[in-house]
Parts: structure tokens; sequence; C-alpha cells
């Protein structure tokens, strides 16, 4: 499959998106690609979709769908993760922007509250296969109400991945907790850390506060070719499961590894080193070896699992690694 080619944003950087609208009402979905610069592969597959609306080739039946190829402008023409700070944090509308990612956030946080359901699509540093990441169960708690559960996994079981990942802002809020006791036990200030739980805000938790649902596509690890297929391929499913676009009806996986994240260990001082080269579903034993700090001490599993996100190039004070554990709902796919 040939994808377009990636192209050049000149300066003054500008954001972009396009949108089609059909002559029937229906569900808006917006699809998102580089968030993080570096990872491409939804870029390709959007640029394809968009020609391919453009030429004719794929018609609107309802509703309304809007691309985003490049939602970082930034960080993509720096060709890595961030521009100023990490645009899938703390994406929030702001009256006093400080930083280019604070100038995104002004602009998309309205786009995506104007949209029904997101698909956000994401690479990876280190791993294997293709995973979708989806939110919590319904809930009407203070960190992350919603109502969209069955809608939400539902979409997910259609992107033509079979592994699953939930947990993710649960967890991040039980590791902040965990930096300011470490602060506070150490004497640190935390200035420039991340000590707010609302500081694990993203994509697809800002659609989710908007009222929407929302799922993340990690397509692969960020340089694999194929990956650009796995975008593609999760794009027009959805387009067909929401009714956007005519098609065979698309079934849910029916075999499938359901993981809950449930512990995120932070970097404390940047010679923090891991004892080997993990990678994302690398299986844990209960006091592992994960990784020796600068000061000595040694970081071991603390439960069965399987490590998430091992990243050697977060900073002092940020997620250095999370833990999973096997969801037990697990096994067999639903509607």
């Amino acid at each position: 499959m040939q994808f377009p080619a990636l192209p050049a944003i000149p300066h003054p950087l500008q954001f972009k998106s396009v949108t089609f609208t059909a002559l029937q009402p229906g569900p808006k979905l917006i699809v998102l690609g580089a968030v993080h610069g570096n990872e491409v592969s939804g870029s390709k597959a959007i640029l394809k979709m968009i020609q391919e609306f453009e030429a004719g080739e794929r018609i609107l039946a309802k509703g309304a769908v809007t691309f985003v190829p490049i939602t970082n402008p930034l960080a993509y023409n720096r060709k890595q993760r961030n521009g100023d700070r990490n645009l899938n944090r703390n994406l929030t509308p702001t009256n006093t922007p400080v930083d280019f990612e604070d100038h995104v956030a002004n602009w998309l946080c309205p786009l995506l509250a104007s949209h029904e359901v997101l698909l956000d699509i994401h690479s990876f540093q280190k791993g294997d296969v293709p995973f979708a990441l989806f939110g919590p169960k319904n809930n009407k708690g203070e960190l992350e109400s919603f109502e969209h559960e069955s809608a939400e996994r539902s979409l997910a079981l259609r992107l033509g991945v079979n592994r699953f990942v939930d947990g993710w802002l649960d967890t991040y809020a039980k590791g902040v907790a965990n930096r300011v006791a470490h602060l506070k036990a150490t004497g640190g200030t935390g200035e420039g850390l991340n000590t707010d739980p609302r500081y694990g805000m993203g994509t697809t938790e800002c659609m989710r506060a908007s009222g929407g649902y929302a799922v993340t596509l990690e397509c692969g690890q960020h340089d694999d070719p194929s990956g650009p297929s796995v975008a593609y391929n999760a794009i027009s499913n959805t387009l067909i499961h929401l009714g956007l676009i005519d098609g065979p009806p698309v079934s849910p996986v029916s075999d499938y590894q359901h993981l809950s994240l449930v512990e995120v260990i932070d970097k404390q001082h940047f010679e923090d080193q891991f004892v080997r080269a993990w990678s994302s579903f690398d299986s844990i034993c209960k006091g592992e070896l994960i990784g020796i700090r600068q000061s000595g001490e040694e970081v071991r599993a603390s439960r069965d699992g399987f490590i998430v996100f091992p990243n050697t190039l977060s900073q002092a004070g940020q997620e250095w690694f999370y833990v999973a554990v096997a969801n037990q709902l697990s096994n067999k796919g639903k509607n």
C-alpha cells in the first residue's frame, strides 16, 4: 500500500484540520496524527484517507469526520516527541499560554469538544505488536466521570488489534501521590515536576471530559513499515463501524489480551538505569530486578505482570515505566 509523502510545515507554524460532512446527520468523528512529532504512521494514513475522500473513492454516508494529520507541528518539525513539552499531558485550554503546547491545547480542545468520537493514533519506542488503550468503566467519580464504556470498548475491539490496555488516568493519579510523598520524604520542592493528578489529561481524557469517547491506537514501533497500514485499516474500520461510510459490518476481535495498568514508577535521577533493554509487555515476576537507581537502590517488580512504556529517555521526576496485570475478563471478545 502506497502512502503520501509527509509534508513540510513552513514557519510560522499554524494548525490544520480537514473536515468532510455528509448530507445526512450522524456521528462526528475526529482522527488525530502526530500528537507526538516523531509518531507519523497515523499522519501517513490520515493523508491517504484525505486523498481518497477528495478523489471520491470514499463517500461519507452520514455524519462528519475531521482529520488532523499533524497535531503538534513544532514537535513534528523537530522530528521529536515533544515541542516545548508533552502535548499529551495537561491538555487543557489556558488564558495565559506559556509554551507551544498551550497554544495547541487552545485550538485542539474546542475542536475535540465539537466531536463525539476520537481515534488518536500513536506509535511506541519499544515493543512488539500494536495495541489500543481505552478508558474507565462507567462511573460518576471526580477523576474521570464516564458513561460510554460500552461504545468505547466496542470501537476498540474493531480496530484490528488484539491487545488492549486500560487504567491510565487512575494509575497516573496514584503515581502523582507517590511522587508527592517522595518529595516530602526527601525535602524536595517539586518545582517543575508533575504533582497534579490532572496533569495526566491527554487527548482521550479531554474528549471524555467533553462528553464523548475515545480510543488510542499504538500502531507499532515508530519506524515499523507496517505502522501506516495498521493505522489506515483502523481508520477504515472506525468509519464503517460508526456508519459514516458504507461497508460490510466489522466484526469485533474474539480472542484478545486485556491488561490493566496498576502502577507507575518514576525516574528519580537522570542516571537511574534499567538492567536490560525492556520492551512494552515484557513479562516480569515479583521480585525481578528492573533497574538500579543512581543511589544504588534496586528497583524490583512488586508483583507478577508486564512492564509497559519503559522510557530510557524520561527526565528525573517523570514516569520511568508502568506495570500492568492481566484483566481476568479479557479472554474473549464482546460486542
